[in-house]
């Protein structure tokens, strides 16, 4: 009955438009009420699995991001990308998923990776003639490279709800985003020499040297805070700090686009981003504990063993279903409802945590460029002013790419575990 109830609360909540937090807190509180449990227990619970230290590291990398965004940084990283790959056909576009990949390699946050860049490039590329809705599916695409390249915010929760090693999950991430950029550039070749898009100027020795000298600093950021990680001189949440306090030294001091006057209202700015976030967090701890007690885990592990279910069979079905969630809810409320239910079963079928966590993530990745709720779509559509529509047309081809990769990376772990195994050996 209880969970007749819960079923029908959730879904009714969500199709009327409410905050996801509300739709899981509600639903949770609800669900423990009906049960007959004292709310105080739920709350409790709640403050128990936020007392993480790994958690503390999500907001330092948003503040590391939204500084990196505001203080001139991403831009010394587009015009150092250009002075290498803006004279191809279709250089700019070239030029955003460089600058993606490396950007990616300090915020952990697809959004502020896909904000970052449309600030610069979409008025670039405009004035370059690129069609519009290229444009934004080049950047909407190339942002979704934020949560898979280290550092990444759903990772480091992934982390928290496993008790997976998040250094391993970092290492696990390298490789396939490695392998997306590089999709993402044959996809571009292709729509390059189709429809005969622009160069830019092969910029003469004096300004290609001039480009990459002021992008150092900028990419000293990767070096220090995955540096620190692995050569065993921080914690992930030391680095994640590191970062943030590198990058307001750089933003001021450096590049001077961003007034110390300025800092803290750009830290309280990322504050508020972080509590989104961590109030997400909260709410689906409450709804993933309801589930947990209904005892649905263990409802689902004995019908995966009874049912003979092979690991590519529920590899599939997972992917599948994930997709589907990711048209309709935020990534921190698919990771936090989902996880707890599927890691027993993980451990049933021996899939490697680390591999399944890469497989999420680009899932995720094409949560976020999926209608209707795809997150990059309407960040874009906001910062452009384009219709939501134009977005998706011009992401549908990376998304081809995307599902190529993800199927790929479904069906050979080694891609995703080769690195995380050769530092620390098998798990």
């Amino acid at each position: 009955m209880t969970a007749a109830v819960a079923g029908f609360l959730f879904f009714f909540l969500l199709l009327f438009g409410a905050p996801i937090f509300v739709v899981l807190g509600v639903t949770a509180a609800t669900s423990f009420a009906l049960d007959g449990q004292p709310l105080i227990g739920l709350a409790q619970k709640i403050i128990d699995e936020l007392n993480s230290s790994t958690l503390v590291a999500v907001p330092f990398f948003v503040i590391a991001a939204r500084i990196m965004d505001r203080g001139g940084i991403s831009r010394a990283l587009i015009d150092a990308a250009r002075s290498w790959v803006g004279h191809a056909r279709g250089g700019l576009a070239y030029v955003c998923v460089a600058t993606c990949t490396i950007f990616a390699a300090i915020s952990g946050s697809s959004v502020a990776t896909a904000l970052a860049m449309a600030v610069i490039l979409v008025p670039a590329m405009a004035g370059r003639s690129y069609p519009r809705p290229f444009t934004l599916g080049v950047i909407g695409a190339s942002g979704t490279l934020g949560i898979l390249i280290p550092p990444s915010l759903p990772m480091i929760v992934y982390a928290v709800i496993t008790d997976t090693s998040v250094p391993r999950l970092f290492l696990a991430g390298i490789i396939p985003g490695i392998l997306q950029a590089g999709l993402f550039m044959a996809v571009i070749a292709i729509i390059a020499r189709r429809n005969a898009l622009p160069r830019e100027p092969r910029p003469p020795l004096a300004d290609f040297v001039a480009a990459n000298l002021r992008a150092v600093p900028a990419l000293m950021l990767p070096v220090i805070v995955l540096g620190g990680i692995y050569g065993g001189l921080v914690t992930v949440t030391e680095a994640a700090g590191l970062s943030a306090i590198v990058a307001i030294l750089i933003a001021t001091m450096v590049y001077r686009e961003l007034a110390w006057t300025d800092v803290p209202a750009t830290v309280a700015d990322s504050v508020r981003s972080s509590a989104v976030i961590m109030v997400i967090v909260a709410m689906a701890f409450a709804f993933s504990h309801w589930i947990t007690e209904t005892g649905l885990t263990r409802t689902l592990l004995a019908w995966t063993n009874q049912s003979g279910m092979t690991p590519w069979q529920f590899l599939l079905a997972i992917n599948i279903v994930l997709i589907l969630l990711g048209m309709v809810l935020e990534v921190f409320a698919i990771l936090l409802l989902t996880v707890p239910l599927i890691v027993p079963i993980l451990a049933a079928l021996h899939i490697d945590p680390v591999h399944f966590a890469i497989v999420m993530i680009v899932n995720m990745e094409l949560g976020l460029l999926t209608p209707p709720i795809g997150l990059n779509l309407f960040v874009l559509s906001g910062a452009s002013g384009a219709p939501v529509g134009e977005v998706v047309k011009g992401v549908w081809p990376f998304i081809l790419a995307m599902v190529i990769l993800l199927l790929l990376l479904t069906y050979v772990p080694v891609i995703s575990t080769f690195l995380p195994d050769l530092v620390y050996g098998h798990s």
